[in-house]
C-alpha cells in the first residue's frame, strides 16, 4: 500500500492518502493525490478504466492535468463563482486530454477514468465529480454522501425502477453513464457543502464504497485516530475480499 499524511500549519489542514492494488487485480489503475493551496487543500481520487495499462494511463493523465489546470488558475481569496469554475474547467482540461490521447493511438481507443476532486477552504468544502468515486462528509458522527454515481444503476433506481437492494446485485452496478475522456465533453456535478470544525472529508474509489456499506466505515472512521484511518479502511476493503483497486484521501482540522 502506498499512503502519506501531509499537514497545513495555516488552516490546521491534515490530509492522509492511501492507494492499495487489492488482492485480485494484477495493476493499480487507481491515482489519489492532495496538495495545499494557500492553506487550503486540493485532493483528487481517480479510478482509471480500459484494456491493459489504458486505465493507468487515463487516471495518472487526470491527475496531472487537473492538478496542472487548478494551479494555472488558483489564486488565493477567489470567490466561490470563480473556484467552482476553475474545478469544473480543471475536469474539463484533463478531459479533453484523455479523449485525444485515445484517439491517437487505436491500443487507448475507450479508456476513460472516474474523478471526484474536493477543495477545502475555511468554512467550505467544493466537490466536482465524474463516473462512482464518491465523496463523504463526517460530522456530528454522521456520514453524508455528498456526490450522486454516475452508474445504470443509480439512473434506474432515480427512475423507480429498481430498489436500492436490487441495486447491489443488478448485472449492471458497475457499468458506468459518464466518464472523464470517453466523449469529447464531459460536464461534472458540483457540489459546495459546509465545513465546520471537527468535519472529515473522505474521498474514495469505488474499491472502499463498492464493498463496505456506509455504516462499516463510518464505525472505523469514528474508532480509529487519523494517522491510522488509511489503513484501516484499507483492511476494511481486503477484509471483504479486496476485489479492486482501494483509493482514499482524508482532509481533517
Amino acid at each position: 500500500m502506498t499512503n502519506s499524511l501531509t499537514e497545513s500549519g495555516v488552516m490546521g489542514l491534515r490530509c492522509a492518502t492511501a492507494t492499495d492494488i487489492g488482492l485480485l487485480r494484477d495493476e493499480n489503475q487507481d491515482r489519489v493525490e492532495a496538495r495545499e493551496y494557500d492553506g487550503c487543500m486540493l485532493a483528487v481520487v481517480c479510478d482509471g478504466m480500459g484494456g491493459e495499462r489504458c486505465g493507468s494511463q487515463a487516471s495518472t493523465i487526470a491527475v496531472r492535468e487537473l492538478f496542472d489546470h487548478f494551479t494555472n488558475g488558483y489564486s488565493a481569496g477567489m470567490d466561490a463563482g470563480a473556484l467552482r469554475a476553475l474545478m469544473l474547467s480543471s475536469v474539463s482540461a484533463a478531459n479533453s486530454v484523455i479523449y485525444t490521447t485515445a484517439r491517437m493511438d487505436y491500443k487507448s481507443y475507450g479508456m476513460g477514468t472516474t474523478c471526484v476532486a474536493a477543495f477545502v477552504e475555511p468554512g467550505w468544502i467544493s466537490v466536482v465529480n465524474v463516473g462512482d468515486s464518491r465523496a463523504y462528509l463526517i460530522q456530528d458522527r454522521d456520514m453524508k454522501l455528498i456526490t450522486s454515481d454516475h452508474t445504470v444503476v443509480n439512473m434506474l433506481y432515480k427512475q423507480g425502477k429498481i430498489s436500492r437492494e436490487e441495486m447491489r446485485t443488478h448485472p449492471q452496478r458497475n457499468m458506468l453513464t459518464k466518464a472523464v475522456g470517453v466523449e469529447r465533453v464531459v460536464r461534472p456535478d458540483y457540489f459546495r457543502v459546509p465545513y465546520a470544525e471537527g468535519a472529515m472529508l473522505l474521498l474514495c474509489s469505488d474499491g472502499l464504497s463498492g464493498y463496505c456499506s456506509k455504516g462499516e466505515m463510518r464505525d472505523v472512521i469514528l474508532q480509529t485516530a487519523f494517522e491510522e484511518l488509511p489503513q484501516a479502511l484499507v483492511d476494511l476493503s481486503l477484509e471483504k475480499g479486496g476485489r479492486d483497486n482501494i483509493s482514499l484521501a482524508l482532509v481533517t482540522r
